[in-house]
């Protein structure tokens, strides 16, 4: 995809949605944190489900801790990988309270530190909470970035080291709720709506469905 259509591209998406976040539901930089390890291999509506019996009786490091790993599957127990989440999620928080006065760090290598949490995990989080221009490839983005041409890649480092290339930089800072929320309702896996599609004139795709 030529410079021209990428520009073009976000133009187009931030247009059509000025003001993209994230669809996992929160209140505070922790119970961001929380969900997005949740969401490892899960559908956000499930997560939302989860934290929303969750998040009432525990949503802080606290909390969370004192329910200990048993408390905390009854409540997670809906998601899938429910039993090493919720051992990732009790690491954290404790180290959350030993290392980090009960927040969130804002820097990448102290996110990283924590149980659970890998890089697209910490790269939402940047993103979400702390502004900073990353980008959280999951599976969506991978074959957004590969089937439009705007970063092709044969892996997820890859493909996100030429989205922070290629992306023009005034689009950066929302470009992953732009690229995700494409991904998954519209530039989906197996039949994508190209039809419906925005950028259907400027992708690269060459199976189009139109």
């Amino acid at each position: 995809m030529k410079p021209a259509a990428r520009l073009e591209m976000f133009t187009r998406l931030r247009a059509a949605n000025p003001h993209p976040t994230t669809e996992l539901n929160y209140t505070s930089p922790f119970e961001l944190l929380v969900a997005v390890v949740l969401s490892a291999q899960a559908t956000d509506v499930g997560v939302n489900k989860a934290t929303a019996r969750l998040y009432p009786v525990a949503n802080t490091p606290e909390a969370i801790h004192a329910l200990g790993e048993d408390g905390l599957i009854a409540f997670i127990n809906t998601i899938g990988l429910y039993r090493s989440k919720a051992k990732h999620v009790i690491g954290l928080c404790a180290l959350l309270i030993e290392k980090h006065h009960s927040e969130v760090p804002s820097d990448r290598a102290s996110l990283e530190e924590l149980p659970g949490v890998g890089r697209k995990t910490a790269n939402v989080v940047l993103n979400t909470i702390f502004k900073q221009p990353t980008m959280a490839v999951d599976t969506h983005i991978f074959r957004l970035g590969n089937r439009t041409g705007l970063a092709t890649g044969k892996s997820v480092l890859e493909v996100e080291k030429k989205l922070l290339k290629n992306i023009p930089a005034e689009f950066l800072l929302d470009a992953h709720h732009w690229l995700i929320l494409h991904g998954r309702y519209v530039c989906q896996a197996r039949k994508p709506k190209c039809s419906e599609c925005l950028i259907n004139d400027i992708c690269d795709y060459k199976a189009k469905t139109i």
